[in-house]
């Protein structure tokens, strides 16, 4: 009998890291400032662990100061409190040069990447969260269709409990290999939900040159402006651009104006100082009449609710998607839970980029 996926987890990771370092005697330092440090520093919170200092690359300190403390470089750091020091990294690339850095300091210290969602509302990443929803994961890692994406999901589950950056090295895949062996070349319409300024509209019309439809949706109001500029550049391509989130019902809901690519659903109007603005949403079923082949979902954690608002589309046209499976901890069960209950036929398959933390993993539903 196969083995389930909770316990080959189990046979390798027996507490998370925010245990283990709630428990170390070891000083902490935090490399980096800013959103991610701040997510950190409150579960670090919460489990009465302290940090002992913050430090930045040397070159990079300009005498500022982070939650109280002076920023140090990192030679600075290390001189105080020894190479024994655990070093957590609390912001993320996708630069090739900074992964390479990162892994190097990882091979000299005692260095985790922790795990901290992107979006707002998502429970953080425990031994206790991954308990409590043993029965989802084994469900959801005996739909995946292959090995290399078993092993992808077994990586990041790892990564996440333990916070150490080899489990991310394991679970990388080469972007170039996901076009020749999953997706196809020759789609002819395209839904972009979560298309930003156009550059996923860009992107697939590059590599899939039979594209002539697109249907793309956009909340945040500086970024539609961008994609109707970058509409306008692909005249041979017939493109209906909403300014509206992708969601499973109409409904105006309250959003972050970021301008940039995290901009997002807010609770409510105190997301860390943002400006706040109502937008409309609606399902993307209600804009395309037309067959769709393939839709990309990157709407910065309502993946579910754009998935349920595809229902129509899906049940149709069986398109292909890519479902991005990182911006919440319950993505990577809930989301293959999710289309295979939607549609039983699709073939599932995880893909996740080069990049720190467990960013750009992407679930590929091909039928």
């Amino acid at each position: 009998m196969t083995e389930c996926l909770t316990a080959k987890i189990l046979k390798e990771i027996k507490t998370d890291l925010w245990t283990y370092l709630s428990n170390t005697e070891k000083p902490i330092l935090m490399y980096g400032m800013g959103n991610g440090a701040d997510k950190i520093l409150a579960n670090l919170e919460r489990y009465g662990t302290t940090v002992a200092d913050f430090f930045a690359s040397d070159g990079f300190v300009r005498g500022h100061s982070f939650h109280g403390k002076t920023v140090l470089s990192y030679s600075d750091a290390i001189k105080r409190h020894g190479e024994d020091a655990i070093i957590l990294v609390s912001f993320g690339s996708h630069r090739s040069e900074v992964v390479e850095q990162i892994f190097s300091l990882a091979d000299k210290h005692e260095l985790y990447i922790p795990d901290v969602p992107v979006s707002a509302g998502s429970e953080v990443f425990t031994m206790d969260f991954f308990m409590k929803h043993a029965d989802e994961w084994d469900r959801a890692y005996e739909l995946l269709a292959d090995e290399e994406s078993r092993a992808c999901m077994e990586n990041i589950l790892l990564y996440k409990l333990s916070g150490k950056p080899c489990y991310l090295k394991k679970a990388e895949s080469d972007e170039p290999a996901i076009f020749t062996s999953l997706l196809k070349n020759n789609y002819h319409s395209y839904m972009d939900l979560g298309a930003y300024t156009g550059d996923t509209l860009n992107y697939y019309r590059e590599h899939i040159s039979t594209i002539r439809r697109v249907f793309a949706m956009e909340p945040d109001a500086r970024n539609y402006r961008k994609l109707l500029a970058c509409a306008e550049k692909h005249a041979d391509c017939e493109i209906t651009a909403i300014q509206a989130a992708a969601w499973d019902k109409e409904e105006t809901l309250i959003f972050t104006a970021a301008g940039n690519r995290n901009s997002s659903g807010a609770a409510d109007g105190t997301l860390h100082g943002a400006k706040i603005v109502s937008v409309p949403a609606l399902p993307p079923d209600r804009i395309a009449e037309e067959a769709v082949d393939f839709i990309k979902y990157d709407v910065e954690g309502a993946e579910a609710e754009a998935l349920v608002g595809t229902r129509e589309i899906i049940a149709r046209d069986c398109p292909d998607m890519l479902v991005s499976a990182y911006h919440r901890s319950e993505d990577l069960f809930r989301l293959p839970l999710l289309i295979h209950a939607l549609e039983p036929g699709y073939k599932l398959y995880l893909r996740r980029l080069p990049c720190f933390p467990a960013w750009d993993i992407h679930l590929y539903a091909i039928h």
